[in-house]
């Protein structure tokens, strides 16, 4: 998991990284939403949030840098998106 790249939406206007936030959780920050491919995360913005995809931009990460941003950021796991238009998630807590 950890040697590959990765994908993520960030916010243009206040810098936040998209992420899940399940209702039942501690963690206010809930899971980093991780893509496999740019033009997967262009997608399921544009499906899921069309009137806002304009105020996202795409990043990359690696799986190194992964572990560091977590820990930074406070979230409580990743949630890796298998299927953007569906759309399809795979939640993972990091310890």
């Amino acid at each position: 998991m950890f040697t590959k790249s990765y994908y993520l939406l960030r916010s243009t206007q206040d810098g936040q990284y998209l992420a899940a936030k399940p209702r039942n959780t501690e963690n206010p920050k809930g899971f980093l939403m991780l893509f496999n491919e740019d033009y997967e995360a262009l997608s399921y913005v544009n499906q899921h949030a069309a009137e806002v995809a304009n105020r996202f931009a795409v990043e990359s990460i690696s799986g190194p840098q992964l572990k560091q941003m977590l820990d930074r950021w406070g979230y409580a796991g990743i949630g890796v998106v298998k299927d953007p238009l569906v759309p399809e998630v795979e939640f993972l807590i990091m310890q």
